[in-house]
């Protein structure tokens, strides 16, 4: 009789512990701001991104619109770049036209033109 009453409680005890390690990942586990998802999809399409040619549209209010072509299919896409303001110049009137995007192969469509690691776009040489 013993025994069994020691095994029910670890068995207890187990479930409390398991009870509690799912409440903690509800509360904070899944608590991501939008910021951060953005980031980490910006990271991801880097690591495992294709790159080809763009054509930036339009800069305005801290959004890059662009479009670009893969395998006959053209999209036409923004990416926010606001947070990544220290990686840009200064100036955004000296962004080339032309630039290099990164795409996931599976969905051409999540695509990104800059990240912490990565930039496809191109600067005008100075004026003369």
């Amino acid at each position: 009789m013993r025994a069994s009453g020691g095994v029910i409680l670890i068995a207890t005890a187990a479930l409390g512990a398991l009870a509690l390690g799912f409440g903690g990942w509800m509360v904070f586990g899944r608590r991501m701001t939008p910021q951060e998802r953005e980031r980490l999809r910006r990271l991801k399409v880097n690591a495992a991104g294709r790159i080809c040619d763009a054509v930036v549209v339009e800069i305005r209010d801290g959004v890059v619109y662009y479009t670009y072509t893969v395998h006959g299919v053209d999209y036409t896409a923004s990416q926010d770049v606001r947070t990544l303001r220290q990686l840009l110049p200064a100036d955004l009137v000296t962004l080339a036209s032309h630039a290099a995007v990164k795409y996931l192969p599976e969905n051409p469509a999540n695509s990104i033109l800059l990240c912490e690691a990565w930039s496809g776009l191109y600067t005008l040489p100075p004026a003369q």
